[in-house]
C-alpha cells in the first residue's frame, strides 16, 4: 500500500487581509499569496471581481476552516454609478445595451435610497456567479444566453449618497451577505429612467476585519527580494492575523491544557461553574490564546465539531 503524498508547502495558518488592486482576479490572488507564503492551502471569503479593488480576506491553513464565518459577515463598498448608460455585465467591462441623455437630480437620487435601505428583493446580474439548471450565469451569459434569473432577498443595511458630478453618482453602501452592488447601480439607472453601471468599485470592509488590517498586494511582493528564504517568510508571517479573529461574533470559551488535550482528541469536556455557557449552537474555544476547536455548548458540556492543530 503506497503512503499518503506528504502536503507541498508549509501549514503555515492565518488570515492575510489583502488589498487586492483592480484587473487582479480573486482566484488569481489567492494562488499568488499561496505561492508568496508557500503555504499548503488556501482560499479567500468573498469574490471581489477583477474591475473591483479593496478587501480580500485570504485565509491559509487551518483558518479555511473558518472561511464560512467570514462569507457571512457585513460588507461595505464604495461605488461609482456613471449614468447614461446601461451595460451587459452592469459595470464597464460589458457592451452598452441601452442609453438615455438623461441625468438625474440629487434630489431624486436621495429621495431612492430609502428604496433600496433594509430587506430589499434583488436579481442578481446576468454575469453573475449564480447557478441556473446547474450552470454559472455568467456560463451561460458569455454563450450569449439570456436567462431568468430568479430575484432573491438581500439586506441593506446602510446606503449613503457620498457625492455627485454631471455624469456620476458616489456611493458607500453597508450591506449583507449575497448583495449584488452591480445590480444597485442597474437598479438605480432604470427606476432614475437614465440608465447607469459600476464604474468605480472598493470593499473596504468584510466584517470582521477593519480597513487598517489591509496590506497592499505591491508590499508583498516587494518582500520577494529578500534573498533568505527563512527572513523572507518571517517577514510575510508577520502581516498573518490569527484565525480565531474571524470568529469574533461566537461566543468564546477558555480551556485549561487539559481541556484542550481532551478536545484534540475529539472528546468533549464537561463546563463547571456559575459563569459557564449553558447552551450555545456554536462556541470557540481557545488554550494558552491559541484556536482548538469550533463546537456547541449543551447538556453543561462543550463539543467539538471543527478541531484545529
Amino acid at each position: 500500500m503506497s503512503k499518503p503524498r506528504k502536503p507541498k508547502g508549509r501549514a503555515v495558518s492565518g488570515w492575510l487581509i489583502l488589498d487586492k488592486p483592480v484587473d487582479f482576479g480573486s482566484t488569481e490572488a489567492v494562488s499568488k499569496i499561496k505561492w508568496l507564503f508557500n503555504a499548503q492551502k488556501a482560499g479567500h471569503a468573498g469574490t471581489l471581481d477583477p474591475l473591483a479593488s479593496g478587501m480580500l480576506p485570504i485565509a491559509l491553513g487551518d483558518a479555511t476552516k473558518t472561511v464560512p464565518y467570514v462569507m457571512d459577515g457585513r460588507k461595505i463598498y464604495e461605488f461609482t454609478v456613471t449614468w447614461g448608460e446601461e451595460r451587459s455585465t452592469d459595470d464597464l467591462e460589458g457592451e452598452v445595451t441601452v442609453s438615455s441623455d438623461q441625468r438625474p437630480q440629487e434630489q431624486a437620487i436621495r429621495d431612492l435610497l430609502p428604496k433600496y435601505t433594509g430587506v430589499i428583493q434583488q436579481i442578481p446580474p446576468q454575469f453573475s456567479a449564480i447557478k441556473i439548471a446547474g450552470e454559472r450565469a455568467y456560463d451561460l451569459a458569455r454563450d450569449g444566453e439570456t436567462v431568468e434569473i430568479p430575484s432573491r432577498e438581500v439586506e441593506i443595511f446602510r446606503l449613503t449618497l457620498v457625492g455627485i458630478t454631471d455624469d456620476t453618482a458616489h456611493f458607500e453602501v453597508e450591506c449583507g451577505k449575497g448583495t449584488y452592488v452591480r445590480a444597485l447601480a442597474r437598479d438605480f439607472g432604470r427606476e432614475l429612467g437614465c440608465y447607469g453601471h459600476i464604474s468605480e468599485l472598493r470593499r473596504t470592509f468584510v466584517a470582521p476585519f477593519a480597513e487598517d488590517k489591509m496590506v497592499p498586494l505591491a508590499d508583498l511582493v516587494a518582500l520577494e527580494e529578500i534573498e533568505d528564504r527563512d527572513e523572507r517568510l518571517a517577514a510575510l508571517d508577520a502581516y498573518l492575523i490569527d484565525t480565531a479573529e474571524a470568529l469574533s461574533s461566537l461566543p468564546h470559551l477558555p480551556l485549561t491544557d487539559e481541556q484542550a488535550h481532551r478536545i484534540r482528541m475529539g472528546n468533549p469536556v464537561i463546563l463547571r461553574g456559575r459563569s459557564a455557557p449553558v447552551e450555545e449552537a456554536e462556541a470557540y474555544a481557545t488554550a494558552r490564546g491559541k484556536l482548538v476547536a469550533i463546537g456547541e455548548i449543551g447538556q453543561g458540556e462543550f463539543r467539538p465539531k471543527r478541531v484545529f492543530g
